[in-house]
């Protein structure tokens, strides 16, 4: 079967989404179909450098992240690194969470990109924090939107 982007997106948790409180402005919003997704880019620091170095739990981390973000995970590919360090992406339906890893310094630095309005990426910084056992962290977040020479044209993957 092949899938468009309105069946893989149905987006029913971004309802009443409201994008000036989201990205701190003022000024007149695009309406809740012109937003293509959400990224957010996040930082933890003084991580437990086991948990980072470990493949496998880098691995178990991502795909319990893709869950609780509502999203559906097509593939996952990681690279241990010698002597430290772990690099690993997670293909989404509905786009990739991607993690690199410094053990050494105790430091994880995690990209989260969803599209749609269903999925929760926030939910899955939440969970990398506390999977890495964090002591502290940043995260920036943002709207992405539809450009609008796209806005009425049909999107097939």
């Amino acid at each position: 079967m092949k899938q468009t982007l309105s069946h893989l997106h149905p987006n029913p948790g971004w309802n009443g989404f409201n994008r000036e409180v989201a990205m701190g402005m003022g000024s007149p919003s695009l309406g809740v179909d012109d937003i293509i997704g959400k990224h957010c880019i996040l930082e933890l620091y003084g991580c437990d450098p086991i948990k980072l170095n470990d493949e496998s739990f880098v691995r178990t981390s991502l795909t319990s992240a893709s869950k609780v973000a509502g999203a559906n995970l097509l593939n996952m590919i990681t690279y241990k690194f010698d002597p430290q360090g772990v690099t690993g992406l997670a293909l989404l339906a509905e786009s990739h969470i991607s993690i690199h890893t410094w053990p050494e310094s105790r430091y994880a630095a995690i990209d989260v990109f969803t599209c749609g309005k269903k999925t929760m990426p926030e939910k899955a910084c939440k969970l990398l924090t506390r999977d890495f056992a964090s002591q502290s962290h940043t995260l920036k977040s943002f709207v992405r939107d539809t450009p609008f020479i796209l806005n009425n044209q049909r999107r097939d993957p």
